[in-house]
């Protein structure tokens, strides 16, 4: 008889896990939750790591141009990423720089 109840229970369990994830994926949650924990090991294994190299000007204007490019296709996870591992400052560049000193 608690064999039939505890198999319900499991049943219910992982419907209410399936709806639970279907719902939190729908809404993005669940990528930027992902998205979270990935940046987040990249920062712990960069604080175990040898020190990078000083971000060079060069690779400063590259970063920021691959940032506006994430941010403008709605990629926020992929930038999310990109900022602590490049060692990108967290405030972007302002637009009007590019099209001054670039032209772009």
């Amino acid at each position: 008889p608690y064999e039939h109840v505890i198999a319900n229970q499991m049943t219910t369990l992982d419907d209410l896990t399936t709806v639970l994830k279907e719902t939190l994926e729908s809404r993005g949650v669940l990528g930027r939750v992902r998205a979270r924990i990935r940046a987040e090991v990249f920062r712990a294994l960069d604080e175990e790591s040898e020190s990078k190299p000083r971000l060079s000007n060069e690779n400063l204007l590259i970063n920021e141009l691959i940032r506006e490019y994430l941010e403008f296709n709605r990629y926020q996870y992929a930038c999310s990423v990109l900022l602590p591992e490049s060692g990108q400052p967290s405030e972007p560049l302002d637009r009007r720089f590019f099209v001054q000193e670039l032209g772009i």
